[in-house]
């Protein structure tokens, strides 16, 4: 048994799950196992939507295997990232004494989970330095060590700080960790970085886990299907404290088709556009009057600092741009997230931001 089995909660560790009909390996052309409709809704061209789905499809796990540069029983295939997240905490933490660790600023779905959960927060804050927010790894392995924790989120980039995580850095850390906890790499944004994915260190480390999305540099968020590529013990476990059904045909169709090698490569072109975009309107932005900082990033967004960011909200939003507004997170009470858009959706937020500073001063 994978050494990694030993962190999960022990009542889980041979918990069975919901056997589904779609589970079960026989085979026949009159299905009435699963109280299915025999008649299609009149909606539904195909007629296949009146069967439940296959609860990890064949075909796509081995799509996205390949896509990840992983074997098709390390990868679990859920709705978006926020599931696998979600399982990850209810396996690994016991109620009211096992801890996740957060380095905030960061995406805030590993906090939500913790508290559904009810498991404890542990916190050790990005530090901000000249090439902009970084972990404290130190820090890090220092407080997981130090208290119960189960599970440590990095996420590189980081949501909403851009900063990438250096491989070396991340199997140091799963090396202090082995044998206390999990470190789960979110890449929800990989496709835009420089950095190697964490997914080549999974040989080393068992106590590796990997998060990945079709959201983003895909553009299928509507179709909500997000990967967890790790220790195939582990998926097995996860697979059975899954939701029966997770992944609709409709979605898992679309994200075959969006996987394609002729989508790929529109995906590439579209990737490159969003980096070039991203340098070109970072540097319009730093030369605005009222922008203190633009930090570097690795994503498709910019995490900007303003004079006044309250103004430069209301100015964005008068003019029909909407960014996200970060004030109320840890040491970024002056600051705004802005997704890398299309050319001339860029051009039109910098526009309305210098309009707005030319009137203010």
């Amino acid at each position: 048994m994978s050494g990694i089995l030993d962190l999960v909660r022990e009542d889980l560790r041979g918990f069975a799950g919901y056997s589904s009909a779609r589970s079960a390996t026989a085979t026949g052309d009159a299905w009435l196992n699963a109280n299915e409709s025999p008649w299609a809704n009149p909606a539904d061209g195909k007629g296949t939507s009146r069967r439940y789905p296959d609860p990890q499809p064949r075909a796509l796990r081995a799509r996205l295997a390949g896509l990840y540069g992983c074997d098709p029983s390390q990868l679990l295939v859920g709705r978006g990232s926020d599931e696998a997240i979600d399982l990850l905490v209810r396996v690994f933490c016991r109620a009211g004494r096992d801890a996740v660790l957060v380095t905030p600023p960061v995406f805030g779905m590993y906090a939500v989970c913790a508290r559904l959960q009810d498991a404890l927060l542990v916190e050790v804050p990005l530090v901000d330095g000249e090439s902009g927010f970084a972990p404290d790894f130190a820090a890090i392995a220092e407080a997981a060590l130090s208290t119960e924790t189960r599970l440590v989120f990095l996420c590189s980039p980081a949501n909403p700080t851009g900063g990438a995580i250096a491989l070396a850095d991340i199997a140091a850390l799963a090396r202090k960790l082995a044998g206390r906890a999990l470190v789960v790499v979110d890449e929800a944004y990989g496709e835009f970085s420089d950095m190697p994915s964490a997914v080549s260190l999974l040989a080393e480390s068992s106590n590796l886990a990997v998060l990945r999305t079709l959201s983003k540099a895909h553009a299928l968020a509507a179709a909500r299907i997000g990967s967890l590529v790790a220790d195939a013990a582990l998926i097995r476990i996860l697979r059975r404290c899954q939701a029966p059904y997770p992944v609709p045909t409709p979605s898992a169709e679309l994200a075959l088709a969006g996987l394609s090698g002729a989508a790929l490569a529109r995906t590439r072109e579209h990737v490159a556009l969003a980096k070039s975009e991203r340098s070109r309107l970072q540097r319009m932005l730093a030369v605005l009057p009222g922008v203190i900082r633009v930090y570097p990033s690795q994503g498709n967004y910019l995490l900007v600092r303003f004079g006044d960011a309250g103004a430069a909200f209301a100015a964005l939003l008068a003019a029909g741009v909407v960014v996200r507004d970060q004030r109320a997170a840890p040491q970024l009470d002056d600051a705004l997230r802005i997704s890398i858009g299309a050319p001339q959706e860029n051009d039109r937020a910098v526009a309305a931001l210098a309009s707005a500073m030319a009137t203010a001063a």
